[in-house]
């Protein structure tokens, strides 16, 4: 019973479209579960069936803000673009090598939503030309192409001297991207985040959690369109990348919990 009384609320919050189905431009941070909207009244109900199916209410009432996080809210914080001194660029997949090279040995092809990314970012440099840009590889290819933007600092993947490739993740790119800042005349600065709209919260987090200040630039969209041709399967698909996504929330969720309970150890 505990169960469908926990699907229930779920139920009922899939059904505020105006909300889970809209874009970052139409949906407005209040209505987030934490700032109340549609989905106000969630906490509660999540809790109570949570804690009758635990039989542990003070779990369920820890339990569930996480879960609301990682589930919930896909909107990261935003500021205007007098805020930055510089934009970092998060690539979303990618497409097979052309002509049929070997993908371990051999760049993918940075594909049409990099592409997009790359189109988001000569809308912001068009507003403000002076942001330094810090671009994952797919995107600062296209940067270059299309727009010869040649001041760009490419992020680049790993090659091994027997020229296998490990791209970078999410917080990889970051990593490289806080070692370039800190060299910077002015220091680290404040970093405008710009990453495919499903991905971009999670961007914005961990650009964060590299003690690098982050926003999403209020007034830009994010690309949303995902590519069915995509050489990462779950990069196709939104619902197989929503679980893929929520997976690496977790994960980074999971050793940050267990370190403020036990930081000793």
């Amino acid at each position: 019973m505990q169960r469908r009384e926990f699907a229930a609320a779920l139920t009922a919050a899939v059904a505020a479209p105006a909300v889970l189905g809209a874009t970052p431009a139409q949906a407005s941070p209040q209505a987030s579960p934490q700032h109340g909207g549609p989905l106000v009244g969630l906490s509660r109900r999540m809790v109570a069936a949570l804690a009758a199916e635990l039989d542990d209410k003070a779990t369920a009432k820890t339990l569930v803000p996480l879960m609301e996080d990682v589930g919930f809210d896909w909107h990261p914080e935003t500021a205007p673009l007098k805020k930055f001194d510089f934009i970092v660029a998060y690539a979303f997949g990618n497409r097979l090598p052309a002509g049929g090279g070997d993908p371990t040995k051999v760049l993918a092809e940075p594909g049409p939503v990099n592409e997009e990314l790359a189109d988001t970012i000569a809308r912001i440099r068009a507003a403000r030309r002076d942001l330094a840009v810090y671009a994952q590889w797919e995107i600062a290819r296209r940067l270059e192409s299309k727009y010869g933007m040649t001041d760009v600092t490419s992020i680049e993947p790993e090659i091994a001297p027997d020229g296998t490739i490990t791209y970078l993740s999410t917080d990889g790119v970051a990593a490289q991207v806080v070692d370039h800042r800190e060299q910077a005349p002015g220091g680290i600065g404040t970093a405008c985040v710009v990453g495919f709209r499903d991905h971009h919260k999670r961007c914005v987090q961990t650009t964060r959690d590299r003690a690098m200040p982050a926003y999403a630039p209020a007034g830009f969209a994010m690309p949303h369109t995902y590519d069915l041709e995509s050489g990462q399967a779950w990069t196709r698909r939104r619902d197989l990348y929503l679980v893929h996504d929520m997976l690496a929330q977790w994960t980074v969720l999971r050793a940050r919990v267990i370190a403020e309970a036990y930081p000793n150890g």
